[in-house]
Formats: C-alpha cells, structure tokens, sequence
C-alpha cells in the first residue's frame, strides 16, 4: 500500500535558480486535501540522480509530479535546450519507483504531447496544477478513475495522448502559506522570491505564449490573498519579490486594488518588489500608488519604438505610450527597464535604428535588445511562419529547422531586411551606449542572457538582489 504522500520535483536546473513557485502553491492545496508533501529540489542537488534515487528509497508516493518550467532559455543564439535533460529525470525516476509520474508546469504546457511522447510518460496536466493534481492524487489513492479531471493529459486505449481543456473559474484562488520550497534559500541564491496575483492574458502579440498557457482572460486573485502572502514571505525573511503576472497593471483596477491592500498593510516599508508590466493604461496615479506598496522596479516588455512595428507585433499602443509610461515611473521614483524584441515580420535597419534612437533619446535606467523571436505553438508567429512554407526552406529562421514543425526545439525568426547580421546590425547601432543590453555575437556568449550567466551569479553571491536585470544594472555588467 503506498504512503499517503505525493513527491514534487523541480526539475529546472537553470542558474541563478527561480523558486519553483508552482509547486509551492500545489504543495499548498495537497495540504488542503490531508495529503502530506516530500520534495526534491533538483535546483540544489549535485547529482540530480542521486538526489531523486536518495528521496525515493525513503517513501512509496501515491504520485511523483515534475513541474517543468523552462523548455530552453528562450535566448539566441544561445538557444540552450532542456527537454533531454528533462526525459533523463524521468528515466531516473522511473528506475527507483512504480508510482505514476506527472508532469506539467509553464514550459511544458505549451506543447504537452510532444513532451509527454519524447520522455514516455502517460500522465500529465495542462496549465493551472494546483486544483487538477489535487483531485489526480486523491483518485490515484482511492484507485477511482481519473480521465476526467480538467486540464489532464494521459493516453488512451490506443496509447495516444489524450487533453481534456482545462477548466477555469473567473477568479484565482491559491495557498498563501509559502512553505514547500525553501523560499530563502531561493533569496540568497537567486536574488528574489516570487508572487502571482493573476494568471491569463488578453493581449494579442503575435509571438506570446502565455495566452497559450494560461488562458486569454485575467483571471485575478482577492488582493487580500496576496497580501497575506506578501506577508507570508516576509516572516521567512524574504523581502525582495518579483512579480510573475504576465502584465501586472492587466486588468488596472486589480492593480491599483493590490496596491491600495499592500499599502494598508504597510508592506510598502517592509520589502521591495519588481514586476512586469505594459505601458497600455499606465497612469501616473498607478505609479505612485505602486511606489507607495513597495515597487521599487519595472520591467516594460515595449518590443518596439516604431509604430509600424508595434502594429505587425499586434500591440494594443503605439511609442507615445511608452514616452508616458517611462515619465510616470520617473515622477514615482520607480527604476525602469524597458525590453525589445527585435527582427520580427518586417523589421528592418529603418525600424530598428528608429526604435534605438526612440529608446536612447526616453533615457531608461535600462534597456535589453534581444534580437530573434522565439516560435511557439497556437500563436499567430507559428501560423505566420507556417504558411511561408517548409522551416528548412525560411530564410528568416535559426536555430533547429529540421523536422521541428511543432517548433519543440528552439528557433527563432530574424526577418533576412535586417541583412546577414541582424544582431551585428543592432550592436551597431547601440554603439557604446552602457544603458543597453546587447545581443551578443555568437562566439561571445557574455550578454544579458539570464540562464548560467557567472557573472550575475557572482553578483548574487556577493549580496545582490532583486529584478536580475537590475542586480546587472547596479553591477554594470553585461552591457
């Protein structure tokens, strides 16, 4: 009879370690449940193997839930690929029990078959894990059957992957007693804890997979709830957090209200906190109320600052928008990074030395120019690259081109108007202005790419903390 107990495992090995923040939230809703939680952290293990062979001798799980939230580093060139590494966990954890292992998490929600098929596992689920494992592991105990739950993924008589659609409610509703992981461990070692106060996304980028994932509607959490896990944090001694909301102002009510609630409270004096946001709809009075909670640093994903292009990337503002989001934050005392995405559809030197001058003239604490466009499955960049017909035929691709039709291993899209070298071309413009990231040459792989980065580990290491954008900032590095 195996033990009343389900075994979590990070598999994300990526350095500096991001707290497996998933798993502290269904660690949360299993202790809901009465079922009890041993965790392998494969962030701090040496020898992985060894570390999942050591846990397993100790207990028999109902089940063994890998959370997976990283398919590669999203960078090029680096173009750092996770998925072996993943299927090597599962051979491992195959090796040392007989219990089902389930996979899910971020990365591989967005393409769960192949996935599932590439490491030769029957169970998974898709988007939110919380809810859905607990009632998996509950069926699992009672031997009741199981292919029902919402949002899980298993095989059928004829061994074929089978999705049921998740099932969403309109708000989120999550554990705030964040005590699975060790939260400060993560601190000290990755610069930051981590928080969500909603989950989905309503923007229509082109290139975005978080709609995917995670629904097209914001679905958001009582802002009480999140303060309480602020304050959950805080009694652990973590004090630096960054938001993981796609846009953390989406939908701006719900903001102002998290907001409002921190302030109450007084967290405000008591940590600082970093998030994404975007520049559609950020008002001043939001800056300000954001300061006052806390928020010490934003990262705007902007993509562009030509018109023409923020029109092809489908975004829902235009440049005057980011002048005025980066004036808001300037008045709140909040530090500003703003990211690019160049050499989508249609970019071209025009656009991009517009887009450098645009940035160069708003002055930001920081600004990233990441060059390439990750594909992904069920975006409109999948369907646009699609129809221009065989990848190994698409001037404009790199990366994996071969028999990757579903895009599993990394490639990225540089539009060929940029010439031979697009990311030479950007380093060019940028020139030696330090305020900017730079797209490095692929021989030289020191640049602000964040996955087994030495030189933000040593800044970590030597006390730094917060947005790892801004710990290189005050670093001066990777410029």
């Amino acid at each position: 009879m195996p033990d009343q107990r389900v075994l979590l495992i990070n598999a994300n090995v990526m350095k500096p370690p991001v707290a497996p923040l998933a798993l502290d939230y269904i660690g949360g809703e299993l202790a809901r449940t009465g079922m009890s939680v041993d965790l392998v952290d494969l962030s701090f293990a040496d020898r992985p193997d060894e570390e999942i062979a050591r846990v397993l001798s100790g207990v028999k799980p109902i089940a063994v839930g890998v959370t997976f939230r990283n398919t590669d580093d999203c960078f090029w060139p680096s173009c750092a690929w996770f998925v072996p590494g993943l299927r090597e966990q599962v051979e491992t954890i195959r090796a040392n029990t007989a219990a089902p292992i389930v996979l899910g998490g971020c990365g591989f929600s967005v393409f769960p078959v192949q996935i599932m098929d590439h490491c030769g596992v029957d169970l998974a689920v898709v988007g939110d894990g919380e809810a859905p494992f607990a009632q998996l592991a509950k069926r699992l105990r009672d031997a009741e059957g199981h292919r029902d739950v919402p949002g899980l993924a298993y095989r059928d008589d004829a061994g074929q992957v089978v999705v049921n659609p998740p099932r969403y409610g309109p708000t989120l509703d999550l554990p705030t007693d964040r005590r699975i992981i060790d939260n400060v461990r993560y601190l000290q070692t990755g610069g930051m804890g981590n928080v969500e106060t909603k989950r989905g996304c309503p923007n229509a980028c082109i290139y975005c997979a978080d709609p995917v994932v995670k629904g097209r509607v914001a679905r958001c959490r009582d802002p009480r709830q999140v303060a309480d896990e602020f304050e959950s944090l805080i009694a652990q001694g973590v004090d630096v957090i960054h938001l993981c909301d796609a846009e953390f102002n989406v939908p701006p009510d719900h903001a102002m209200a998290v907001c409002d609630e921190m302030a109450n409270r007084g967290l405000g004096d008591r940590l600082r906190w970093y998030c994404y946001a975007t520049v559609q709809g950020f008002s001043g009075e939001l800056a300000l109320a954001m300061r006052r909670a806390g928020c010490v640093g934003v990262n705007f994903g902007v993509d562009s600052g030509c018109d023409r292009m923020l029109a092809v990337l489908r975004r829902g503002y235009r440049r005057d928008a980011v002048r005025q989001a980066v004036h808001h934050c300037r008045q709140a005392g909040i530090t500003v990074m703003l990211d690019l995405l160049l050499g989508g559809p249609e970019e071209d030197p025009a656009s991009a030395a517009e887009t450098i001058d645009f940035v160069k003239g708003l002055d930001p604490d920081r600004a990233g120019a990441a060059t390439g466009v990750r594909l992904y499955p069920g975006t409109a960049m999948a369907r646009i690259v699609s129809e221009q017909g065989p990848l190994t035929e698409n001037p404009h691709l790199h990366g994996q081109v071969e028999d990757n039709d579903d895009f599993l291993r990394p490639v990225f899209y540089i539009d060929r108007k940029l010439g031979e070298d697009g990311p030479g071309l950007i380093r060019d413009l940028i020139g030696d202005d330090d305020r900017f990231f730079k797209p490095a040459p692929p021989q030289d792989m020191v640049d602000y790419n964040y996955n087994d980065n030495p030189e933000l580990e040593a800044a970590i290491a030597a006390g730094g903390r917060g947005a790892f954008w801004d710990i290189l900032r005050s670093r001066g590095g990777a410029a």
